[in-house]
């Protein structure tokens, strides 16, 4: 928990080791080997040798060791402050599910063992694809993708894939995605070879059902949708979205990166998805992104089943097998059977909650967002009226007035302790401060970041150069990104610049 009386942090200045190198200084070597190995000359190609050594710093290992903990007090992580990033779902990992994955039995399996070799993490992987199931409302999972845009992309293909089969792929080439969208739909999009669509937002911030129509003509393969979409608000019309995509001719895709708003509430299964993804770090708790790995499993329905990429845990008279005997499957989308370790997490966060306690997550991720919403409406803009679901949308609006900006705001959060929100998403909101609590938060946690807020709202107004300068307090003060944006430096110059 952050904890609100904690001093800033003051300004460190901590060479790179590039500069604390000492020629000749190294830390400790293993033992070598009883038996002569090869040498990389006679593992390699010459042409993949190095003709000179590597330009690496020379150090101690005390060095090494106290630079990079010095560097990690500098960060904000996720164990020190309260990270409310909207959309991006940053909560706590749960050091038990760090234990399980660590495991002997988990950590140390080679990818090549044989299949009875591994029968009990072959459960495991059989047991996460019935629950996801169950979840989603969608009875086939693959967990294969490694991140939640991969689960997008193979999903993707797999509708390809069914056009192809069909003869149809030619004549529905379009994806329909609203306005709202993550930046990475479309992005899927194009990787598999549809093109894009977009329906605009109503008023509320939810899908136009007028322009819905408007765009679903008969080159429609699909529709991507999230929901609660990026604004936090819950699709009312979600039933008649697919009803009509469906007597259209064109599946309803869901990206499942808001799922921590509706776990054991609903079921996209049951309100028409034919397929979606999840994102085990925002729902499950695992690593996010670069600490995770990650991993984005996929659920569909029996339309899109005979898709799924191969191998798929099966179960075969008492005997786990991975089964890739699946003709029209789209193949292999992941190296070996995927990020395991996360899988591990994943399933053991599931299995300590259980299902009114999977329930109680979202509950209380929706619960936390409208106490935010609730205390903070006073003093910045909310684009859209109604309850939040688990995040809350706000705007710099009223700041504007006296010259600041949402990046302003984030700035200043930095020097009272907290990590930013989510900025200027989603790109239909004009100067967006994107909030995500999530469950994971307490009441004294919240209420410190409200006050910060609180407090910057009244700096605006009264003194707002203290924005217009932030971060004052940090080790690294405002950048100038414009030029970083325009004069990158990408190489190591004459003087070392860049490296």
């Amino acid at each position: 928990m952050t904890d609100p009386a904690s001093p800033a942090p003051q300004k460190i200045s901590e060479p790179t080791l590039f500069e604390k190198s000492r020629k000749g200084r190294r830390g400790p070597l293993p033992p070598r080997p009883e038996a002569e190995l090869p040498s990389l000359a006679e593992c390699l190609p010459e042409s993949f040798l190095r003709r000179e050594p590597a330009l690496l710093p020379e150090l101690g290992e005390l060095q090494v060791v106290r630079h990079y903990t010095r560097l990690s007090g500098m960060n904000m992580a996720i164990d020190k402050n309260f990270y409310p990033l909207g959309s991006c779902t940053m909560k706590y990992n749960p050091r038990i599910n760090e234990v399980v994955a660590a495991m002997p039995g988990f950590s140390q399996v080679h990818p090549l063992c044989e299949a009875d070799e591994v029968q009990g993490y072959l459960e495991l992987f059989h047991r996460l694809q019935e629950v996801l199931a169950e979840i989603s409302g969608l009875p086939h999972v693959s967990l294969q993708p490694a991140a939640g845009a991969h689960g997008e992309l193979t999903a993707l293909m797999m509708i390809k894939a069914r056009l192809v089969q069909k003869g149809i792929a030619e004549q529905r080439r379009v994806v329909l995605i609203p306005d709202s969208a993550h930046g990475t739909n479309p992005s899927s999009c194009t990787l598999a070879g549809f093109e894009t669509r977009n329906v605009p937002s109503g008023r509320d911030g939810t899908v136009d059902l007028d322009a819905l129509n408007e765009a679903l003509r008969a080159d429609v393969a699909a529709m991507m949708i999230t929901n609660p979409n990026t604004l936090g608000i819950f699709e009312p019309n979600i039933l008649e979205v697919s009803r009509r995509l469906h007597d259209a001719g064109a599946l309803l895709y869901m990206d499942g990166a808001n799922m921590n708003a509706i776990l054991g509430i609903t079921r996209p299964g049951d309100f028409g998805v034919d397929v979606m993804h999840f994102n085990l770090h925002k729902t499950f708790s695992t690593p996010h992104g670069g600490g995770g790995p990650g991993a984005g499993p996929l659920a569909v329905n029996d339309v899109l089943e005979p898709y799924l990429p191969v191998p798929i845990v099966v179960e075969r008279n008492g005997r786990f097998e991975l089964d890739s005997d699946r003709p029209h499957t789209i193949g292999k989308v992941r190296s070996f059977f995927g990020n395991s370790g996360i899988l591990v997490r994943a399933l053991a966060y599931i299995a300590a909650h259980g299902p009114e306690d999977l329930r109680a997550i979202s509950e209380h991720a929706v619960l936390n967002a409208n106490y935010i919403r609730h205390r903070l409406k006073g003093a910045f803009h909310l684009p859209y009226d109604g309850l939040s679901m688990h995040e809350v949308v706000f705007t710099a609006r009223r700041q504007k007035n006296f010259g600041i900006r949402a990046l302003d705001i984030a700035k200043r959060l930095i020097d009272l302790g907290f990590h930013p929100p989510t900025i200027y998403f989603p790109l239909i909101v004009n100067e967006a401060l994107m909030i995500e609590p999530t469950e994971t938060e307490t009441r004294e946690t919240l209420d410190a970041f409200c006050d910060a807020m609180l407090q910057i709202a009244a700096e605006a107004e009264n003194d707002p150069q203290i924005l217009q300068e932030a971060p004052l307090l940090q080790p690294v003060k405002r950048l100038d990104e414009v030029t970083a944006v325009k004069s990158p430096i990408l190489t190591c110059g004459d003087e070392g610049q860049g490296c």
